[in-house]
């Protein structure tokens, strides 16, 4: 049985990669940063508790590795934590790879992020559109395109290894929750009075878990894939429609002008300073939104022969998972 390492196992896409490796045949050295709340190990899975800036830790979890896959990231629009976004996305990024390729490992895949694809208003984005420095507004944007430069110079020098970009992943599971689930669960809270003009490529988690084991397995070193959905190309609008006919709770109806957005962040970034919180209205989220986000994956779809789950299944998913936590939680 194969061994290999996943790195960020207790996250939402990564409990997700370790359950599809299991259903592959894979042996899971599953690196966590909090063994306790991961659950016991099993005959496949070995939880290792662990930092990725940790030397020692991230050598203890190789040990028997034939291939690692790297998807721990601090994922957060909240600007004060951006020396440890940092230290997480690049020193951590750059310490998983050195010390993998020094253990020997023969395939390494890098979870990146479709926010580093440089996107258009006459056409789908594809692997090929790379966004320049200059583009990188936040320091979780800049955090994943200096890890990136790390990834690419590695694989110029030989190293066996790739990219993968989720899109917008949404499904079960999303316990932190993600950005993109935290539009699911405030809209069956109803804590969506408006929306903005935006739009976002979604996919279902499964597809993109099941896309990093095709990376590791069929994937080109060196190569950049985006683990999208064909069909997930939708406006905030047209996915609030989606969640609207799942759960009954009636769409918003308003639509919030930019400059309007605009005004809210400055005052919301303004205040949280003076209270030494993070601003409930993310200034980086607010400017990522003035872009839809739209790829065209079919080139990721054909080289990897990722699965492409119809994305309002990923929506009922993450509708019925939510709803679940919400009934649990009532009785507790």
């Amino acid at each position: 049985m194969t061994r290999i390492l996943v790195t960020g196992a207790s996250g939402f896409i990564g409990r997700h990669v370790v359950n599809a490796a299991v259903e592959r045949g894979y042996e899971v050295a599953a690196l966590v940063r909090n063994r306790d709340t991961y659950g016991e190990p099993t005959r496949q899975v070995v939880p290792i508790e662990g930092d990725v800036r940790d030397p020692g830790a991230v050598q203890s979890a190789l040990k028997g590795c034939r291939a690692a896959i790297h998807v721990a990231a601090l994922y957060s629009f909240d600007s004060s934590q951006a020396k440890l976004m940092h230290d997480v996305n690049v020193g951590g990024t750059g310490n998983v790879l050195r010390l993998a390729l020094e253990a020997g490992v023969d395939r390494i895949v890098y979870t990146g992020t479709v926010g580093g694809t440089a996107f258009f208003s006459d056409r789908l984005a594809t692997e090929k559109d790379v966004a320049g420095p200059d583009a990188m507004k936040g320091p979780y944007k800049r955090s994943k395109f200096e890890a990136e430069r790390i990834v690419l110079r590695m694989a110029a020098q030989g190293a066996p290894v790739m990219t993968v970009c989720p899109t917008a992943p949404i499904g079960p599971g999303d316990a932190k929750p993600t950005p993109t689930g935290r539009i699911v669960l405030d809209f069956i809270e109803r804590r969506m009075p408006a929306y903005v003009d935006t739009g976002l490529n979604f996919v279902h988690v499964k597809d993109v878990a099941e896309g990093h084991l095709l990376a590791l397995e069929r994937g080109e070193p060196g190569k950049r894939y985006l683990l999208g959905n064909a069909e997930g190309n939708l406006t905030l609008r047209q996915a609030f429609s989606i969640l609207s006919h799942l759960t009954g709770v009636p769409a918003p109806r308003v639509l919030l002008p930019r400059p309007a957005v605009l005004s809210a962040a400055w005052l919301s970034k303004a205040g949280a300073g003076l209270l030494g919180k993070p601003a409930p209205i993310p200034m980086e989220a607010v400017r990522m939104s003035a872009t839809r986000m739209w790829v065209d994956p079919s080139w990721t779809v054909r080289e990897l022969g990722m699965p492409q789950t119809p994305v309002t299944q990923a929506f009922e998913d993450a509708v019925r998972w939510f709803t679940a936590q919400e009934k649990n939680c009532g009785l507790d």
